[in-house]
């Protein structure tokens, strides 16, 4: 009940902070009208991120196969970074623990997203309104996709004390659905969509480093290794962006228009492979 408190009181400040920044409109629309209108564009959101790779061209392979590379260079060491991190556990600060362990789970997760979402509806703000919607849409969209990879790529945590090379697709048991990262994907996916209502640099970069706790968590936990962890913040990063450019055609105000300029470009070199991020 302590911990769930400390998860309120953060959803509070947050939509505080956005209330006070808000652009006012007069605004004619019932609440009932705003919410079936809202509901309506998560499921469209949903959709719209599924099918968005059929209509992926030549920039966009480029930068899957990078992440898919990406993925696997960092595979190769995940025994190694796996036995550092667990190794660090007892020197993390209990709170900072408690908290990955519990934002990263669904329930806590979809407290915080409606929470967010029904301050917008009851206030009539559309701007908090479309960031419950994109909270909402993007964590349901890459919640399925992580439940569905985990089952199909079976492969064993770190606790299962099987080693990483351990795949056995379709196994019920949880010690077989470490990959992709469930608790990564819920966590980073929410700071990457409110680091998108700020246009500072630092304050993105504070909700970014927030949102990476809870996945660190998993990996001092021995619950997920790095890899894990990687391929799902980058399957937030991908899911967030392609629900946002569509919510801009579902809602006249566009609170993020300066990150439209944000870009996410791969670096290749001799020896080197990496990821430039524009402001």
């Amino acid at each position: 009940m302590v911990k769930t408190s400390w998860l309120l009181i953060f959803f509070m400040a947050f939509s505080s902070l956005l209330l006070a920044q808000k652009d006012s409109t007069d605004v004619r629309d019932t609440r009932w009208e705003m919410l079936t209108y809202d509901v309506g564009n998560v499921f469209r959101s949903i959709g719209y991120a599924y099918t968005r790779p059929l209509h992926w061209e030549k920039k966009q392979l480029l930068t899957m196969g990078g992440i898919t590379a990406g993925t696997g260079l960092i595979y190769l060491v995940d025994d190694e970074t796996s036995r550092f991190v667990s190794n660090q556990r007892e020197s993390i600060p209990r709170l900072v623990r408690d908290y990955g362990e519990l934002y990263g789970s669904p329930e806590n997760n979809y407290l915080v997203t409606s929470g967010v979402y029904l301050a917008g509806l009851i206030a009539k703000d559309d701007k908090l309104r479309r960031t419950g919607v994109l909270l909402i849409a993007s964590a349901s969209a890459a919640g399925v996709l992580q439940q569905v990879a985990k089952s199909l790529v079976g492969r064993a945590r770190p606790v299962s004390g099987l080693g990483k090379d351990t795949f056995d697709p379709f196994n019920s048991s949880r010690n077989f659905h470490s990959f992709p990262s469930g608790h990564t994907i819920l966590a980073f996916t929410n700071a990457y969509a409110i680091a998108k209502q700020f246009k500072s640099p630092w304050v993105k970069a504070g909700f970014y480093a927030i949102g990476l706790v809870p996945g660190a968590s998993r990996l001092w936990d021995q619950q997920h290794w790095l890899s894990d962890i990687a391929f799902g913040v980058a399957l937030s990063i991908v899911t967030v962006e392609s629900i946002d450019r569509y919510l801009d055609k579902r809602y006249d105000k566009k609170y993020n228009e300066q990150d439209k300029e944000l870009s996410w470009d791969l670096q290749f070199g001799p020896g080197n492979v990496g990821v430039v991020i524009t402001f």
